[in-house]
Parts: structure tokens; C-alpha cells; sequence
């Protein structure tokens, strides 16, 4: 289900069905506290990526390779911060989303979880007018059935994505660390709202959010169902638009 494994006349089968669904994992290079890899949401996108693919029977679903930079403005004061334009971002994922639609691909879907909103803008510009979708979950409706701390907003390398994480590749998580870190109990999306557009001036001196020292396995493969689902859906809404609904 990894495109880049394919050779030309592998992907071109899949392609000659006309059912081929393609996925983009999307994430950014960004502080995520002390316990987490710098390539935290681009792991997240992923595993919500290899999820998906088992719940979308009838096409043939396949996943790109990761766009693993983003607008990384907000933790620019930590070292390993590496933002791109939203501008640019919106061009290169255009540009990948067109090259897909021309080689046969039936639809392509963006999956982001790097949640910045400079970032969400970027990406959701890139599928204007294709047949593409985004899913992120920014998105309300999805959004509301994640874990409390994400709905209180202190999910930044928090409980969230620290179990998100666990889940996904366990052995990259400094847990020992992550258990000694206190409870950051500030909502990022408070913050934004107030204006504030850095971590630390929002109170995250050790850039994380929330409580990682709480994180499972077992609530990161709950919320990583739930990520999986959010691809389905958005996909099955964008097919159903353009009348190639199964």
C-alpha cells in the first residue's frame, strides 16, 4: 500500500482500474516537547493513513510518500523548528495532487495532522477545484469525537499525540521522560484566539501542552481508529460530490 515500493507498470495497473484512491500523509518538522521526534505529526498522518486503507473496500487505496514539512511558525523559538511558506506548501501539494490526477489516480486526499492554522489554510488551498480532499481534525465534526484534551485545545505533544505516537512507533517516544513532565495545562486554541502566535509567549517554555505523562497505547490506537474513520469519511463525501461514489 506504499507507493513509493511501486514500480511504473505496478502503479499503472492500479491506476488502469479507475478506482485508484490516493493518500497523502502531510506533517511538519516541529518541537514536540522533550519526548517527542520532530517528525511527531507526520507519524500521526501516517498510521491514520495505514488504518484507512482496510476501511475503504472496493477502491484500491494506496499511500504516497509524506510531505513531512509545514508552517511551523508557532514553536520557532525551539531548536528543530523548520517552517515553509504557506504559500509554497499550497504550490508543492498542488503540484503533487495534479501529478497523481494525471498519472490516473481517481482521488487524492490530504491527510494533515499538523494543526497550525496558517498550516490547514495552506493545505486545504491546495485541493480547490481538484478532485481532492482534505482530512484534518480541525474539522468539527471530527474534532468533537477525539479525547477531551484535545477538544480543551492543551494537546500539543500532549496526551494526544504522546498516545498517537505510542501507537504508531513506540520505540521513538521517550517515555521515561515523558512521565517526569508535569501537566502544561494551557489550551493552544485559547491562545490563538487571544492573537498569541508563539509558544513560549502562550506559556509553553518546554514546548508540549497538556499531560504526557498520561499517555497509552491503547488511547492512541482509540484515537487512531477515529483519525482512520475521518479518512473514510471525508473521502466517501468528496467521491459521493463528484458522483464516483461506490
Amino acid at each position: 500500500m506504499l507507493l513509493e515500493s511501486f514500480t511504473s507498470p505496478e502503479f499503472g495497473e492500479r491506476a488502469a482500474s479507475g478506482r485508484l484512491i490516493v493518500l497523502v500523509p502531510v506533517g511538519s518538522v516541529e518541537p514536540h516537547g522533550p519526548h517527542l521526534p520532530l517528525g511527531t505529526d507526520t507519524r500521526i498522518s501516517l498510521g491514520a493513513c495505514e488504518r484507512a486503507v482496510s476501511k475503504m473496500a472496493g477502491w484500491e487505496v494506496q499511500i504516497a510518500p509524506s510531505v513531512p514539512y509545514g508552517v511551523t511558525e508557532y514553536a520557532s523559538a525551539f531548536p528543530g523548528a523548520v517552517s515553509i511558506p504557506g504559500p509554497v506548501l499550497t504550490a508543492y501539494l498542488r503540484a503533487v495532487v495534479e501529478g497523481f490526477l494525471r498519472t490516473g489516480a481517481r482521488h487524492v486526499c490530504l491527510v494533515n495532522n499538523h494543526l497550525e492554522p496558517a498550516q490547514d489554510v495552506a493545505v486545504r488551498a491546495a485541493v480547490v477545484g481538484l478532485r481532492a480532499s482534505v482530512a484534518c481534525p480541525l474539522t468539527r465534526r471530527w474534532g468533537r469525537r477525539l479525547s477531551p484534551e484535545f477538544k480543551q485545545g492543551a494537546c500539543h505533544a500532549g496526551r494526544y499525540e504522546t498516545s498517537l505516537v505510542l501507537a504508531q512507533d513506540s520505540g521513538v517516544v521517550h517515555m521515561d521522560v515523558a512521565r517526569t513532565l508535569p501537566e502544561v495545562p494551557i489550551s493552544l486554541a485559547q491562545k490563538i484566539q487571544e492573537g498569541v502566535t508563539e509558544f513560549r509567549s502562550m506559556g509553553l517554555d518546554h514546548a508540549y501542552a497538556g499531560s504526557p505523562a498520561e499517555a497509552t497505547v491503547e488511547e492512541g490506537e482509540a484515537l487512531m481508529a477515529i483519525l482512520a474513520e475521518m479518512i473514510v469519511g471525508e473521502v466517501q463525501e468528496a467521491l459521493e460530490k463528484d458522483g464516483s461514489g461506490a
